[in-house]
């Protein structure tokens, strides 16, 4: 970190130190994430004192059309971030699929629209490559599993930072040119995620690039609280009873829980118990296999899913993310691919949105803690969609159906629509039964 940095870190933010989550040891604010004495995982710390006397719901308010509304509780000394229109995404009322479910007050929040890149990706990377440019990277990279290769890259471009990204070779092809299109250098590995971050973490110490997920990670998790702080705010400054995400490392979890605990902390909204419960797919699902076995500890595991952008065999965040479930009385459930792409439907069919395969994941995990009477249909019950699904066309392909094709003619489009009328009859008798 340069001289000025530092002064521009003691004069202008509030965030203090790094900070490791199991011996508390601290450190300096720069490019680091894994504590020398324990190898626990640092943190980014605030002074929640000056949060207290210098922020409101007023001046949150008065502030950018973004995450960066929030920017006194993230970890960023510049009063110019990159802003490129993240965050402040819809809260939709699920009237139509609360029904369906047997809900009363059901939300969705809606980061299949988010900015640049139409995932909740753009949050974490906009606040890192926004301290990597405090900290003088010229360089930025990440390993990804598809959304975040594309915020990475997106964002990179738009600031003037070369970039460099890693993904495992077998990606959906929307996200892989989602990625090409800014012209980065993209690394297919022929791995799964786990081998493709090992592959980074020996990068990132050879080369002295800013990898926003690894040497960056404190910084870049912190982004995930916004989406904490948003839906409170569009709440009007209250707590939900209960959230529902998806658990790929487990970091967005406990950022959610974090931003609901500073808002709180500095008195923007009163506390109340809020329930925490992860969703997983049944192909790659160590945390909720801990969860269910009443572990302390993560198992990895190899994954086997079509819920690439979840598909993490080793949680860095996974123990964390079961004590958070544990200790709200929340839950964490995992579902196979077929009640995933089911999940994707019932969506897009009740509500309108359109998402990828970690939220059909999160949709079909909701339906079946609805079903085993997991969830009071009174809570105020907000589910977390990350991903846009037209990055994960291929999930969807054959169960969808076909346009009917019918000639320039009157009688062609009646006999069609017949057609049409009669099969929605038998779908519906199948579905009764």
């Amino acid at each position: 970190m340069t001289q000025t940095t530092q002064l521009q870190t003691k004069s202008a933010a509030t965030f203090r130190a790094l900070k490791c989550k199991e011996c508390g040891e601290e450190y300096e604010l720069k490019a680091m994430h894994v504590c020398e004495f324990c190898f626990g995982p640092l943190e980014v710390a605030y002074d929640y004192s000056a949060l207290r006397r210098t922020v409101t719901r007023e001046s949150i308010q008065a502030g950018p059309h973004s995450i960066w509304r929030y920017r006194p509780f993230l970890p960023v000394a510049t009063e110019q971030p990159i802003d490129v229109g993240t965050g402040l995404t819809p809260l939709v009322r699920a009237n139509r699929l609360a029904r369906r479910l047997g809900l009363n007050k059901l939300y969705i929040k809606n980061d299949a629209v988010n900015m640049p890149t139409l995932s909740f990706k753009d949050r974490v990377v906009s606040v890192a490559l926004t301290r990597a440019r405090e900290l003088g990277f010229s360089t930025v990279s990440c390993a990804s599993t598809g959304n975040l290769a594309n915020s990475t890259a997106a964002i990179a471009a738009h600031a003037g930072l070369d970039c460099c990204v890693f993904i495992p070779a077998d990606l959906e092809a929307g996200k892989v040119m989602g990625t090409l299109i800014y012209s980065p250098t993209v690394m297919a590995v022929q791995g799964n995620y786990d081998q493709v971050n090992r592959l980074c973490s020996e990068v990132a110490n050879t080369h002295g690039w800013g990898f926003v997920n690894i040497n960056l990670r404190p910084y870049y998790s912190e982004g995930s609280k916004t989406l904490g702080f948003e839906v409170a705010e569009q709440l009007g400054w209250q707590l939900p009873d209960h959230i529902v995400a998806p658990l790929a490392s487990g970091s967005l979890f406990t950022k959610i829980y974090k931003g609901f605990q500073e808002f709180v902390e500095v008195g923007l909204v009163d506390d109340k118990p809020v329930r925490f419960s992860g969703a997983q797919a049944e192909g790659c699902s160590p945390i909720a296999q801990a969860y269910r076995e009443g572990r302390d500890f993560v198992t990895p595991v190899k994954p086997n899913t079509i819920a690439k952008s979840i598909a993490i065999g080793n949680p860095a965040d996974g123990v964390y993310a079961i004590d958070i479930a544990r200790k709200t009385n929340g839950n964490i459930e995992s579902v196979n691919d077929a009640e995933i792409i089911a999940g994707i439907k019932l969506l897009a069919e009740t509500e309108g949105i359109f998402t990828e395969t970690a939220g059909g994941t999160t949709i079909a995990v909701l339906q079946k803690l609805v079903e085993a009477g997991k969830i009071d249909p009174d809570e105020t019950t907000v589910v977390y969609i990350t991903g846009n699904g037209l990055k994960t066309q291929e999930a969807v392909q054959g169960y969808v159906g076909e346009p009917l094709t019918i000639e320039p003619k009157l009688d062609s489009f009646e006999r069609a629509l017949e057609r049409s009328r009669t099969l929605e009859r038998l779908e519906w008798q199948q579905v009764s039964v």
